[in-house]
């Protein structure tokens, strides 16, 4: 008896290690009952997979910082990371599996507007909170009050592309060309539309393409005839850099503008010196001097060899904002109580900004406007345009580098720092639950 028993000993001590080691790769977590499962989905191996990993890089930072502190009340944070090759169908195959099979007691993900639109309504129905870091589009937080994220959304990114083409680059005209089948790329399309025209600018042709085009040169010569000031192209870099490069083969000039989308080291290679004379919305930029954020961007690069784009430095922010929220709700095991905790998160200090859920569980953030540098390989800022009741601090001109051009949609209100600027991307903000 005492064999037998000193045997199942062993297999279950066996078992227990094993169970506990997490599917990034980062080590073990102890016992079960130490830590809190977070599930992450997101395309690790599809055509937008650069997304993918970036966010999963971010995460796995953020988590590695959070678990080195302590935790979260006591507990570290397992990662159970799970690829959606980029299909709506499989983001949501794998969120039910996350929360059916794996009992996670959150979510962080997708990238894809698209993506989230498909897993959204399983968290939902489960209820069981969901963050995303980057999907863009109003719908994914319509699905219901577990589903939030941590960056802005179309409305406002459209209209900051509309904005700058008209105001900056003085743009009376411009064509569109977008992903008939992307979530994303149809939002952005609308809002920029609206904007540009409100400003006075026409809208001479909308072309459109899928992302498994080989050939984009039928739309753009359609464009090309019309002869407009700025094209906008709200899509993902893998189809953005081919387009770049078959518009200047047509001799087609003119600025290309695009949306955060268009963020990822892979458009280098796909666009080459194509990008000359592009821009585009996104979330942070890497040049700002901030010490919270230059800090960010050693420990990415440090850890991944890399700089952080925006897709890293928005999941970084959701995994922090999530640990925050457990914090304050005294722990994951209510999700309701969690639920709470995440949509009343305010004045939190991340590294893209400073982040206030409103009541529609989005973000109020400035965005950053990057003119694209394919000589050195980089995003350079250009300007930050805030959106309506947030004004410019009056210190803003000596927050970032370069020429800026501070650019308030709407200057009836105050705002205390820049996107990242006094800020601890490390520690807990001052929030309130009861908001």
């Amino acid at each position: 008896m005492t064999r037998v028993f000193l045997a199942i000993s062993l297999v279950s001590s066996v078992f227990l290690t094993f169970a506990c080691v997490d599917k990034s790769g980062t080590g073990t977590v102890g016992p079960a009952g130490d830590t809190i499962k977070v599930g992450v989905y997101g395309d690790l191996t599809g055509q937008t997979s650069s997304f993918g990993q970036s966010t999963k890089n971010g995460i796995e930072l953020a988590v590695e910082e959070i678990n080195a502190a302590g935790g979260v009340n006591g507990k570290k944070i397992q990662l159970i990371i799970e690829d959606d090759q980029g299909r709506p169908e499989q983001a949501k195959t794998v969120v039910s599996k996350l929360i059916n099979q794996d009992k996670v007691q959150a979510v962080l993900g997708e990238v894809a507007s698209t993506n989230s639109l498909a897993a959204a309504p399983v968290a939902q129905e489960a209820r069981i909170p969901m963050i995303t870091p980057s999907s863009t589009n109003p719908k994914v937080t319509e699905v219901g009050d577990f589903i939030s994220r941590v960056c802005f959304i179309d409305p406002f990114q459209g209209s900051v592309m509309a904005k700058f083409a008209a105001n900056t680059l003085n743009a009376k005209t411009a064509a569109i060309l977008g992903d008939v089948n992307s979530d994303y790329s149809k939002g952005l399309t609308q809002f920029f539309e609206q904007e540009f025209t409100k400003l006075g600018g026409r809208v001479l042709a909308k072309e459109a393409y899928t992302q498994t085009d080989p050939d984009f040169k039928g739309q753009l010569t359609k464009i090309r005839n019309l002869s407009p000031d700025v094209i906008y192209i709200p899509g993902y870099y893998g189809q953005v850099g081919i387009i770049a490069k078959q518009a200047r083969e047509l001799d087609m000039n003119m600025p290309l503008l695009g949306g955060d989308g268009w963020d990822s080291p892979e458009i280098w290679k796909l666009g080459g010196e194509a990008l000359r004379n592009t821009f585009i919305s996104n979330h942070y930029s890497a040049q700002n001097p901030a010490p919270e954020i230059q800090n960010f961007v050693r420990a990415y690069k440090a850890k991944f060899n890399v700089e952080p784009d925006s897709l890293a430095a928005l999941a970084y922010d959701a995994a922090k904002v999530l640990a925050d929220a457990i914090s304050r709700a005294g722990g994951a095991n209510d999700s309701v109580r969690l639920k709470d905790a995440i949509n009343s998160t305010k004045n939190f200090a991340g590294v893209t900004g400073t982040i206030t859920l409103d009541a529609n569980r989005n973000a109020v953030k400035p965005a950053v406007v990057l003119e694209l540098n394919p000589a050195a390989g980089a995003f350079q800022f250009k300007e930050t345009i805030y959106p309506e009741g947030m004004a410019p601090p009056a210190t803003a001109s000596n927050t970032m580098p370069g020429n800026m051009n501070l650019n308030a949609m709407n200057s009836n209100s105050n705002m205390n720092s820049m996107p990242g600027s006094n800020m601890n991307a490390g520690s807990k903000a001052n929030t309130n639950p009861a908001r």
